[in-house]
C-alpha cells in the first residue's frame, strides 16, 4: 500500500541570498511545490550582495560561472560582475520565478526548535523594524544564511575615543563624504583591495592602509564584453554553455595548488606567476614587505582589480605597522608613529566560525554541537546529527578557495530534494544523519585538510584562525558534486510509520550494489596483477596503486574503508 502524501508538508528557508533563492527555484521547478516561505532579515533579496555596497564591490570569480545555472544571463557587462548588476540579476530571477509572495522581509529567525512529537520545526521570528514576534512551524528547515553575514571588528584599544567617523565596509556609510579626508583602512583582503583603488581616485583623499599580513595576489581585471561576445552568448546557447564550462574547468584545476601542504609543482608554478605579477605592479619601496612567507592558497588569494597599481599614487600609503592605540584624532602605531585620521574604515571581513542560526535539535543547539566537535561540522556539509529535516546551504567544508560557491550550493540542492522527498510523500516523518557517518566523513576530510595548504597559516578558513579547517573542501568541487549526487540512506536515521520498510528496501539495494561492485573491483585487481606478473612487473606496486584508487571511489559510494 502506498503511503499517504503529507498534505501539511512545508519548507522554511532562512535567507534570500543565492542559496535561498536557488532552493526556492528548485522547489517550484522540480516539484511544482509552492508551500514554502523565505525568511529574510533585510528589506529585499540579495544577501551579501544587498548588504555590501562599498565602492568597487564585485565578484572575484568570472560572472558567467558566478550565477545560477538555471537562469543564465548572457549579457553581463564585464567578466566579473559589479554589485549593482549582480543585485539586479538576483531581483530579476526572484520576479521571474514568482518568489516575492513567498518572502517575509524584515524578518529575523530568532529561534528554531525541533518538536519531536509533532515532527515539526517550531520557529520564532521577529520583525526587525517593530520587534513584533511571531510563531510558525515547518516540516523542513533550510538554512541559507551564508557565511559572510556578521562583520568582524578587531579589538582596538581606545577606539571609543575616536572623534571621526568609523564604519565597516560591509555597512558602508554613503552619507560620509571622503573628499578631503584622511582615511585609515584596516585590512588588505578581498573587500579592502576593491574599495581602496576607488576611493583613492580622488587625489584629495589621503589613504593609509593598515595591513597585518601580506597577501598573495593574481591579476583579475574586470574586462568589458564586446557587442559581438554578448551577441554570441545571447543567441548561441552552445557558446554560452561551452564558455561557462571552460571557466569552471579553468578555475577547478587550481585546487591542485592546495595539495601537499602547498608544496607541489602546481603550487610552485602558481607562486611564480603571482610573485612575477606582484613584482611588476607593486612599487619597489614595498617589495621587502609585500610577499607572504606562507604557501599560496593558505589564505584566500586576492584577485587584484587595481589595488596594487593604486599603491603608486601619492595619496596612498601601505603599512604593516600594527595599531597600538586609537586617539581622538588618529592612531598610534607600535613603532610610535602618530597617524592623523578623520575616518576609520574596517575592511576586516566577517565572523565565519560561529554559525549564527539559533537552532535546537533533539540533543541540544547547533552551537553546542559545533563546540563539542571543535568547530562547525556537518555530513557532506549539508546535514547534522540530531537535527531532523534540517539542511544547510554552504555548510561546513563546502566553500572553496578557487572557484564559484554557487556551484557548490547548486550541487547540494538535488541532494536536499532526494532527502526530503520521502518526507513529502508520507513514507517518512524525518531524516537526519548518524553520528558515526558524520564523524567518519569529517575525520576523512580533516586528514586530507591536514595535508593541504590551508593548514599552514592562520586564516578565516580555520576555527579561531588557528584551529581546524572548517570552511574549505579539500578537493575539486566536482568531487563534492559527485558525492552529493544521491544519498546513502544507511548513513541516515529515518523515522516514521514506513521507516522499517524504507530501511529494508534500501539495505537490499545496497547489498546487491555492493556485491556487484566487489566482484568488478576484485576482477579488475586480479586482471591487473596478472598482467603485471605476465610482463615481469612488480605486482605489489600495481596492486597498491589500484587499491588506493578503489578506496577513494568505494569510500563515497559504499562506505569508509580503513586506510
Amino acid at each position: 500500500m502506498s503511503p499517504k502524501p503529507n498534505a501539511e508538508f512545508n519548507v522554511a528557508i532562512v535567507g534570500a541570498g543565492f542559496g535561498g533563492l536557488a532552493v526556492a527555484i528548485a522547489l517550484k521547478t522540480k516539484w511544482s511545490f509552492s508551500n514554502f516561505i523565505i525568511y529574510e532579515r533585510g528589506a529585499d533579496v540579495g544577501g551579501t550582495w544587498r548588504d555590501n555596497t562599498y565602492p568597487g564591490c564585485a565578484s572575484d570569480v568570472p560572472i558567467h560561472f558566478y550565477s545560477l545555472s538555471t537562469d543564465p544571463k548572457p549579457d553581463w557587462e564585464r567578466s566579473h560582475g559589479y554589485q549593482p548588476e549582480i543585485l539586479e540579476y538576483m531581483s530579476e530571477v526572484t520576479d521571474k520565478h514568482g518568489l516575492r509572495p513567498h518572502c517575509r522581509f524584515h524578518t529575523s529567525v530568532d529561534k528554531a526548535e525541533w518538536d519531536a512529537d509533532a515532527n515539526l520545526w517550531r520557529i520564532e521570528t521577529r520583525d526587525v523594524r517593530t520587534g513584533e514576534k511571531q510563531l510558525s512551524s515547518a516540516t523542513a528547515l533550510v538554512s541559507a544564511i551564508g557565511v559572510l553575514v556578521v562583520p568582524r571588528y578587531p579589538k582596538l584599544r581606545g577606539i571609543e575615543s575616536f572623534k571621526g567617523e568609523v564604519f565597516h565596509s560591509a555597512l558602508w556609510r554613503h552619507d560620509v563624504d571622503l573628499h578631503g579626508k584622511r582615511v585609515g583602512v584596516l585590512g588588505n583582503g578581498s573587500s579592502a583591495t576593491q574599495f581602496v583603488p576607488i576611493i583613492s581616485q580622488d587625489p584629495t583623499v589621503s589613504v593609509v592602509n593598515f595591513a597585518r599580513t601580506p597577501m598573495w595576489f593574481v591579476e583579475a581585471p574586470l574586462v568589458p564584453y564586446s557587442r559581438i561576445a554578448k551577441w554570441a552568448l545571447t543567441h548561441i546557447p552552445l557558446v554560452r554553455l561551452i564558455y561557462r564550462f571552460w571557466i569552471a574547468a579553468k578555475y577547478e584545476i587550481v585546487f591542485l595548488v592546495f595539495k601537499s601542504k602547498g608544496n607541489n609543482y602546481a603550487s610552485k608554478l602558481f607562486t611564480m606567476i603571482s610573485k612575477g605579477y606582484m613584482k611588476r605592479v607593486v612599487p619597489l619601496k614595498y617589495h621587502h614587505l609585500i610577499f607572504p612567507t606562507y604557501p599560496i592558497g593558505c589564505r584566500r588569494v586576492v584577485r587584484d582589480q587595481g589595488y596594487l597599481a593604486s599603491l603608486h599614487r601619492s595619496n596612498v600609503r601601505l603599512t604593516f605597522d600594527h595599531i597600538a592605540t586609537v586617539e581622538p584624532d588618529g592612531v598610534v602605531t607600535e613603532t610610535g608613529e602618530k597617524v592623523p585620521l578623520d575616518v576609520l574604515i574596517y575592511g576586516t571581513g566577517f565572523v565565519t566560525d560561529d554559525y549564527p542560526l539559533n537552532a535546537r535539535g533533539t540533543r541540544g543547539t547547533l552551537k553546542e554541537y559545533n563546540n563539542a566537535h571543535g568547530g562547525p561540522q556537518a555530513y557532506l556539509g549539508s546535514t547534522v546529527p540530531g537535527f531532523p529535516n534540517f539542511f544547510m546551504m554552504q555548510g561546513p567544508n563546502t566553500t572553496t578557495g578557487h572557484t564559484s560557491v554557487i556551484f557548490s550550493e547548486e550541487s547540494q540542492i538535488p541532494y536536499l530534494l532526494q532527502l526530503l522527498d520521502p518526507v513529502r510523500s508520507g513514507a517518512l516523518k524525518s531524516v537526519a544523519p548518524t553520528d558515526a557517518a558524520t564523524d567518519q566523513y569529517n575525520d576523512m576530510l580533516q586528514a586530507r585538510l591536514e595535508d593541504s595548504a590551508w593548514s599552514q597559516c592562520q586564516s578565516w578558513y580555520r576555527v579561531g584562525a588557528r584551529g581546524r579547517v572548517f570552511s574549505t573542501f579539500p578537493g575539486p568541487l566536482v568531487q563534492l558534486w559527485w558525492w552529493l549526487r544521491k544519498p546513502r540512506w544507511e548513513d541516515y536515521e529515518v523515522e516514521g510509520p514506513g521507516a522499517e520498510e524504507w530501511r529494508r528496501r534500501h539495505a537490499g539495494r545496497r547489498s546487491l550494489k555492493s556485491l556487484l561492485a566487489t566482484a568488478a573491483l576484485v576482477g579488475a585487481l586480479g586482471f591487473l596483477a596478472f598482467a603485471a606478473f605476465r610482463d615481469g612487473g612488480d605486482t605489489s606496486e600495481i596492486v597498491n596503486q589500484v587499491a588506493n584508487f578503489i578506496r577513494v571511489i568505494w569510500n563515497r559510494s559504499f562506505g569508509l574503508l580503513p586506510t
